[in-house]
């Protein structure tokens, strides 16, 4: 099950040329991962915050323009012990082109003993309710 976060491109996240700065990209995958943590349980007390990320990619399919209505679809790829990858794709909310694809490493951290733990059960049962499809094409 993936889950989809909607994004309208501002003025300010375009560049001289007049298409989405790379940067904006990285943007627009923090707010999904984010929500997306928030939504499986990670919790948003930043008091209690206990994800570190390891990683983050992102490769530029297709330019993005000012006041474009993107959706950025986040489906979890692996999970280990203590860690998990996610996948992006930011697609064109009405078309579906695929504009950009993201992929990110998180490790499950105790900041105050600065050291990664093991990923409770419960989490990682809603970890596994996104695991992308066998078989699925995720502009890869």
């Amino acid at each position: 099950m993936a889950y989809e976060t909607a994004v309208k491109v501002r003025f300010c996240e375009t560049d001289a040329l007049g298409h989405i700065s790379n940067i904006s990209y990285f943007i627009y995958l923090e707010e999904a991962r984010t929500d997306f943590f928030v939504e499986l349980g990670f919790g948003a007390d930043l008091e209690d915050w206990k994800v570190i990320m390891a990683s983050a990619k992102c490769d530029f399919v297709s330019q993005g323009y000012y006041n474009q209505r993107l959706k950025v679809v986040s489906e979890v790829k692996k999970i280990g012990n203590s860690s998990f990858t996610i996948v992006h794709r930011i697609e064109d909310q009405e078309s579906g082109q695929l504009i950009a694809a993201g992929e990110a490493s998180a490790v499950y951290f105790d900041f105050k003993e600065q050291k990664s733990e093991r990923i409770p059960d419960p989490l990682r049962s809603m970890l596994e309710k996104h695991l992308v499809k066998e078989g699925a094409t995720h502009g890869q």
